[in-house]
């Protein structure tokens, strides 16, 4: 008899299996979509409820479901399975001068392409279309960023889960709206007075969750939103409930000129231009990148002080921390307000941007977003949380520009309604391909001689 290769073997069990994987992944996949996708509820000229069945589409979503099952246990698995122990056996070989320059000077290249972003963007689409780029795209993506980056000092650094994030935002962007609304007072006066106001609820929601850790904490963070939002919607004499706050004055570029068209102070009455509302987009689409970097820039230095170093201690043991001497209830404290500081200063401008604050804009589903891109970048990385930022909100986004999948769908599809359903998918995809997050290693502040990136191999799940 002729011998069966070992090979051949294999590969027929991985199509066998790569084959039942994917008739599996396509009845679960029906039985999640029948009612999402296969019915729609409408309404006749009767004014009657009925169903619209939509088997064609729902054929379509299972099928792919099952071509791509099928596909990453055939073929992606394996080859990444073969790439990873080609890895591990070859020798290791030192980075080529491009990539180490590229590596070396990341951060620069990166922030001169977003200072170049809008210059760019007018030149290749003018100022009048510009303005949807510029700001659904710029602006949204950098408020994300800095509220990631005001998270992470809380999640990333110190260890300490917080579900309720979305309550400093609200408070800043309220800050702003009401004193703003209320006395004129300017935006560079009340955007500290933001931060400070946020920063002192921050100490106040820490103080009863000292002795809280992991799932407690969580829990008492998210009720600390709900009361904070709760609070917006019933107390109407101040906050108008769930009518918001209207009218909120626009950002001046330092009393110098503005952006009102009836001011005679006007940009383009200074300036002897053509009026455009893109120059107002622009401005706070560098105001925004200003204070991310700002964000940037403080946690990088707090990170090389006492205090960053004792919440990475906090993060990776509290009972060890404790035992060296360090006090774990001001680390907490410092952690909650610094990080709450920066979520008022992102509410004071997210305010300022839209011109009308409601409690709808600060719902649970904002925090849970913001911890997601916190967690999908790799908690303690601020390259990391940027690029997830970039990916999932600028993701959503794009979903407004794919108007070709009505051709596909039909023109009652609109893709910007799925963005959740493809935001959770791509969580599990990315944690499922990278556990740790984009970036699974980081680089301690402390070391000895030379400093070198810690593997996710060596650090606990989640906290690389």
């Amino acid at each position: 008899m002729a011998a069966i290769s070992p090979d051949r073997v294999e590969n027929t069990s991985t199509l066998q299996r790569a084959i039942r994987e994917a008739l599996y992944a396509g009845a679960i996949s029906f039985g999640l979509f029948f009612l999402l996708i296969g019915v729609k509820t409408d309404q006749n000229i009767r004014n009657e409820l009925i169903l619209v069945q939509r088997w064609g589409l729902l054929a379509i979503v299972v099928a792919l479901v099952m071509a791509g099952r099928f596909l990453t246990v055939a073929y992606l698995q394996p080859y990444f399975a073969e790439r990873k122990a080609a890895q591990a056996k070859a020798p290791v070989v030192a980075q080529s001068a491009e990539k180490a320059f590229l590596w070396k000077h990341w951060s620069k290249i990166a922030i001169g392409a977003l200072i170049l972003y809008p210059v760019v963007i007018v030149l290749l689409v003018g100022f009048q279309g510009s303005l949807k780029w510029v700001d659904n795209f710029g602006i949204q993506i950098l408020i994300y960023v800095m509220l990631a980056w005001g998270l992470n000092i809380v999640v990333g650094l110190a260890g300490l889960l917080d579900l309720g994030y979305v309550a400093f935002y609200a408070v800043g962007a309220y800050c702003y709206a009401l004193l703003g609304t209320e006395f004129g007072w300017s935006f560079w006066i009340l955007l500290p007075a933001a931060g400070a106001m946020a920063a002192f609820w921050g100490v106040i929601l820490g103080f009863p969750v000292l002795r809280l850790r992991g799932d407690y904490l969580a829990i008492v963070t998210l009720a600390f939103g709900e009361i904070i939002r709760l609070v917006l919607i019933n107390w109407r004499e101040v906050t108008n409930g769930t009518t918001g706050i209207s009218g909120i004055p626009k950002v001046t570029f330092f009393g110098l000129f503005d952006f009102n068209v009836s001011s005679p102070y006007y940009i383009a009455k200074v300036f002897g231009i053509a009026q455009s509302g893109a120059y107002y987009k622009i401005f706070l689409y560098y105001l925004i990148l200003a204070l991310a970097l700002l964000t940037a820039f403080v946690t990088m230095r707090l990170r090389r002080m006492p205090v960053g170093r004792a919440w990475e201690a906090l993060r990776e043991d509290e009972i060890a921390c404790r035992s060296l001497g360090i006090n774990t209830t001001t680390t907490k404290l410092t952690a909650f307000a610094t990080g709450a500081m920066f979520g008022g200063f992102a509410g004071a401008f997210f305010a300022a941007r839209q011109g009308f604050v409601s409690p709808e804009s600060f719902v649970f589903l904002e925090s849970a977003i913001i911890l997601a891109i916190v967690v999908l970048g790799g908690m303690g990385s601020l390259t990391g949380i940027a690029i997830a930022a970039l990916v999932m909100i600028g993701g959503t986004e794009i979903l407004r520009e794919l108007h070709f999948l009505k051709a596909v769908f039909g023109e009652s599809f609109t893709p910007e309604l799925y963005r959740m359903l493809l935001f959770g998918m791509a969580m599990v995809i990315v944690m499922l391909w990278k556990p740790r997050g984009f970036v699974g290693s980081r680089e301690p502040t402390a070391f000895l001689h030379e400093r070198k990136a810690v593997s996710s191999s060596f650090t606990k799940e989640g906290h690389g």
